[in-house]
């Protein structure tokens, strides 16, 4: 079971300092080097705090989830500016003017926090660029179904620690997904396994899964889009992929492990609540 002392979501010592992303994925890393591993990401217009640096890297802790690890500080911005928009596109460019023929200058993916500050025709300008409007909305514009969020990335290639639409891995995709809907979840696997929704005791029973559930194995996730269907961002796939349930635990069983449970997000009613997990200092 995961604390909130745990080393990835503990605040650091020391005083914060808030900065902003101001690169369309900012990687975050588990340690401060170039070689270390991708734990998530930070999307453009994200607010990370920082503790302090090393080399060419920060120690920061993210406002979104409360996750832990070092960022390149030529990624952030210590200008920051209180997001009001969001990419609700899967993936939209940012254009050096208000024109689809001007170069571009930023790949932003869902979910991506904007604060424009001019509007001209069908764009809006802001830090990244000018977008058009089709691809922006408020941040309470929210969707109704997480599945319709997650199947918007079917396809993308799978990449450990991803958060965009480039490259995303199982919690990431998620993440994403039911952030859309405004329902925030922890980061990792574990996290979400003992802190997101309700468990379904009887999911192994034929038919008792429904469309929005979550399966666990430990260390993956995949959401359900019906009662025998699971959408993962998985390995074995390198992609996000559809696929039948038994199907992929027969598979799973053969090269790693059995599911440990399932768990049921009421999202009518999670929607727009500090989950507990993100209460704690």
């Amino acid at each position: 079971m995961p604390e909130l002392t745990d080393s990835r979501l503990a605040r650091p010592d020391g005083q914060a300092q808030a900065f902003q992303v101001v690169v369309g994925t900012a990687d975050l890393l588990e340690g401060p080097d170039a070689t270390a591993r991708v734990a998530t990401q930070a999307l453009f217009g994200e607010i990370v705090d920082v503790f302090g640096h090393q080399g060419d890297y920060a120690k920061v802790r993210s406002r979104r989830d409360h996750y832990v690890g070092w960022m390149k500080a030529s990624d952030l911005s210590q200008e920051v500016a209180e997001p009001t928009h969001k990419i609700s596109a899967l993936r939209t460019f940012a254009y050096a003017a208000p024109d689809l023929k001007a170069p571009v200058q930023c790949v932003l993916s869902r979910g991506a926090l904007l604060s424009p500050t001019a509007t001209e025709g069908q764009y809006v300008q802001s830090a990244a660029g000018w977008l058009h409007t089709h691809h922006v909305a408020p941040l309470d514009t929210l969707e109704a179904d997480p599945v319709a969020v997650a199947e918007t990335y079917l396809h993308t290639p799978y990449r450990w620690g991803g958060r965009d639409s480039l490259g995303i891995d199982c919690t990431g995709l998620t993440q994403q997904a039911f952030e859309a809907t405004g329902v925030l979840l922890p980061r990792d696997s574990d996290m979400q396994y003992a802190w997101a929704g309700e468990e379904i005791v009887d999911w192994k029973v034929s038919g008792a899964l429904k469309r929005g559930d979550l399966v666990f194995w430990k260390g993956h996730v995949g959401i359900m889009t019906d009662a025998h269907h699971l959408l993962h961002a998985n390995a074995w796939h390198m992609a996000v992929a559809r696929e039948p349930l038994d199907q992929a635990i027969t598979r799973i069983k053969t090269y790693y492990a059995e599911p440990i449970g399932a768990r049921r997000i009421h999202v009518s009613s999670k929607s727009g609540i500090t989950p507990v997990w993100k209460t704690g200092a």
